[in-house]
This record gives structure tokens, C-alpha cells and sequence, in this order.
């Protein structure tokens, strides 16, 4: 019998073990706490000195879409949270980019020279909090699995708001476009007419474990503690967020942009969701000397130009 006891505790001990690290790891990777308003309401830029040369810019941008008017828009998210975003207009009439922003960022953020990035190209721009960050309801982020829905509720949000004739483009920065690139594989509405994704990861796998990497340890072990507490904890499977196998589904014309001195995001990975991809209409920009997320900011000239280029191409004004 005292060998039965010491089984079952070293069982109970491990099992604790187990579950105690795959909380740790939920919460390090998925959980998102609240969101103070104080400090939504500061001038931030994301962390990093790749970001410290253009501090001055994304300030300002900020800065000028605060002051810009804009309508306050919110949905119901299919498992009842609420999702917030702001609609900026241009011209009414034009095209209209739904933007998502990039995890642990918000709208305001990573979004605001998004939205005259939009303008430049003769498009309208509704900015997204996704669930889990900025405005939006929520404490948990879940790499596009959830946020794929999301995206899907606010097409059918702006097709009943704007009405039939919209037409609307999929736009995203990172997880933001890991998520227009999980919708793209998707039966959309015809008001649908493209993506623009911009440094998106391959899977939502393949980066945590490439992250898990960078911190010097072994992703082989600490990936499945990764996964096991999003499932327990958090109600999805990290595996299942898999821009990659969407793009071989997707039909509408896609645009990739991908900076090749991304440290976090390797621009690899939109060269292999390139060639993935199974639309007829598709391109890669590289940006040279571009981190994470900052190829317009590098290149903006080249950045509009290819756009536009790819605009007319395609039809898509």
C-alpha cells in the first residue's frame, strides 16, 4: 500500500506540474489583461529600437487620427463579447478597408498610418480592436482562430451598415494578417474583393515555436505546454490558426508585403504563403532594411506604388 500512495502522489504531483505550466505558458502567450484607458490614451509605438527612427511618425499619425472625424463602430462577437472599431471617411462612396492590427497591439497603435495609408489609395478605413485588446471586450488572444470569425461578423456588419453596394478589402499587419489570410480561404460575400496582408506568420505554430526559439529554449518541449493551456484555459487550439492551408483556398486577389530584416516574423514565411497561395492574383513585395511591420514606414513610395499598381491590375477600384 505505501508503494500504491507513493505512485499516486508522484501522479498528482506531476499532474499539478503539468497543469501549472501549461497555465504559465496560457498566460505568457494568449491572456491579455486589462486595458488601462490611461495608457490607451498615451502616444505609444510598439517596443523595440527597430521602431525608435520612426517614433516621430507613428506619433503623428496617431496624433492626426485622433483629430480626424471618425464613427465610433461596435458588434456582437458570436461568442458575446463586444468589438469596437472606428470608421474613418475619405469619400463617401469609396472602397472601404477593414484593418486588423497585430497581436498585443490595438488600433490606435498599429492602425492610424494605416488608415491614410488607405486614403492614399483612394479607400475609405474601419480600424479594429480585436478581441483582447484596446476597446474591444475580452482577455484572451487566440492568433487568428477566433479573430477569423471576428473578421467574418465585421464583413456582415459593414455590408448591413454601408449596404449591398460596398465593396470592401481585407487588410491586416501580422496576427492582423494572419487573420485576412484565414478569412481569404473562406466562402466570403461578393462584396469582398481582396487582401492586403502585411508581414503575416505562416501558422500561428510555427511562430510561437520559432519564439520559444529566440528565448533560448527548446520549442519541442515548451510547445506542447503552450498548446495544452490555450486548450484548457483558453478555449481554442493554437494548431487550427493556419493562414498557410487558407491560402489554398483563397480566389480573390492577395497582396503580400513582408520587410527582410523582420526579426520576429521572418519574411520567409510570407515567401512560402506565396507560393502557397492559389489565387491567380497575387504578389510579394519585399522591403529591404524593413523590421517587423514597418515596410511602408521604410519605403513609402514603393509601398503606394506597388499597391496602386495591383489596384489597376486588378480592377479593384
Amino acid at each position: 500500500m505505501t508503494a500504491l500512495y507513493i505512485i499516486l502522489g508522484a501522479s498528482v504531483g506531476i499532474l499539478l506540474l503539468v497543469l501549472l505550466t501549461a497555465f504559465i505558458c496560457f498566460r505568457l502567450t494568449f491572456y491579455s489583461k486589462a486595458r488601462d484607458p490611461k495608457v490607451l490614451a498615451e502616444y505609444r509605438i510598439p517596443p523595440g529600437k527597430a521602431y525608435l527612427p520612426f517614433r516621430d511618425e507613428m506619433t503623428a499619425w496617431i496624433k492626426s487620427a485622433r483629430e480626424t472625424p471618425y464613427t465610433e463602430m461596435e458588434i456582437r462577437s458570436y461568442d458575446g463579447l463586444t468589438l469596437r472599431g472606428r470608421y474613418y471617411e475619405k469619400e463617401k462612396g469609396l472602397p472601404i478597408e477593414i484593418q486588423f492590427h497585430g497581436y498585443r497591439g490595438d488600433s490606435d497603435r498599429d492602425l492610424s498610418g494605416a488608415v491614410f495609408r488607405a486614403f492614399a489609395v483612394g479607400r475609405n478605413a474601419l480600424i479594429i480592436d480585436h478581441r483582447g485588446s484596446g476597446r474591444s471586450d475580452g482577455h484572451v488572444i487566440t492568433f487568428g482562430v477566433k479573430e477569423k470569425r471576428d473578421c467574418l461578423s465585421w464583413i456582415e456588419h459593414a455590408i448591413s451598415y454601408f449596404g449591398e453596394d460596398v465593396r470592401l478589402y481585407l487588410t491586416g499587419i501580422s496576427m492582423g494578417a494572419a487573420t485576412v489570410l484565414m478569412a481569404s480561404g473562406e466562402k466570403l460575400p461578393p462584396q469582398v474583393k481582396g487582401v492586403l496582408a502585411d508581414c503575416p506568420y505562416s501558422s500561428a505554430k510555427e511562430i510561437i515555436r520559432k519564439v520559444i526559439r529566440d528565448m533560448g529554449l527548446p520549442a519541442s518541449v515548451f510547445y506542447p505546454f503552450v498548446r495544452l493551456g490555450a486548450r484548457l484555459y483558453g478555449g481554442f487550439d493554437p494548431n487550427d490558426a493556419e493562414p498557410i492551408e487558407a491560402v489554398k483556398r483563397a480566389t480573390l486577389p492577395i497582396i503580400f508585403y513582408h520587410g527582410e530584416a523582420d526579426g520576429f516574423v521572418p519574411s520567409e514565411m510570407s515567401v512560402r504563403l506565396f507560393d502557397a497561395c492559389a489565387s491567380e492574383k497575387k504578389r510579394l513585395i519585399t522591403v529591404k532594411g524593413a523590421d517587423h511591420g514597418i515596410a511602408f514606414s521604410v519605403d513609402k513610395e514603393n509601398y503606394l506604388k506597388m499597391l496602386n499598381a495591383f489596384i489597376e491590375e486588378n480592377g479593384m477600384r
